[in-house]
């Protein structure tokens, strides 16, 4: 008779930790472009209003810029979180988007004149758009034992302006997209009709480059809302 040799039982299978995914961003755009990249997400935006501001070595180096502001709107919301005493894991996202000319910022614009402005000046050229993107990882099993970690990174496209006449800059700001958008314009609106082309990740011009993100931080895809 042959004795068989016992088999070692399997292990069980051991499922992920669950986290949760929060969007430091109260914009539409970057929430439909979130959405449609399959992430489960609530969007948590800082109670204190997030210093913009740039000093002089920053402003002079638009990529960088736009990190560290993506990294001050993310940190905001973690500061917080982890003052809620929170336990669990919680992934959260920053961005800032910056519309580039000649190494020169356009942020949103302050005013109609403003706004015009910039059209003027992005008429016939091309600009860089730079959106940064700022992932902060929290591990907290309990209040007073917490992890963290963050990565940041930029996605920069191109976008090249048609010859606009004084008449289609007036006609655009008309439409009223103009002003709580980097550069005065809404590629995914209106503003497509100011656009010869362009060049890069069309989700990077609207405000999140989520194909990137996903690519970069896959296990998002795996967030659980509670």
């Amino acid at each position: 008779m042959t004795e068989e040799t016992p088999q070692p039982e399997s292990a069980a299978p051991t499922s992920a930790p669950a986290f949760e995914v929060v969007l430091a961003s109260a914009s539409p755009r970057r929430r439909e472009l979130l959405e449609q990249a399959g992430v489960k997400f609530i969007v948590h935006t800082p109670e204190t209003p997030v210093d913009e501001s740039l000093e002089p070595d920053l402003a002079a180096n638009p990529e960088e810029a736009a990190k560290k502001l993506a990294e001050r709107k993310a940190g905001a919301v973690v500061q917080e979180v982890l003052a809620q005493s929170y336990v669990g894991m919680l992934i959260v996202i920053g961005a800032d988007t910056m519309v580039v000319l000649d190494g020169k910022i356009y942020g949103k614009p302050r005013s109609l004149s403003d706004a015009k402005h910039m059209l003027r000046e992005l008429s016939g050229r091309t600009h860089e758009v730079i959106t940064a993107v700022s992932v902060w990882m929290i591990s907290a099993p309990a209040a007073e034992d917490i992890s963290l970690g963050f990565r940041t990174f930029a996605d920069i496209s191109r976008v090249t302006f048609r010859d606009l006449t004084d008449e289609e800059i007036a006609d655009y700001l008309k439409k009223g997209e103009s002003f709580d958008k980097a550069g005065a314009y809404a590629i995914q609106g209106e503003g497509a009709a100011l656009v010869d082309h362009y060049d890069g990740a069309l989700d990077t011009i609207i405000g999140l480059p989520a194909d990137r993100l996903i690519k970069e931080f896959p296990d998002l895809l795996q967030a659980e809302v509670k």
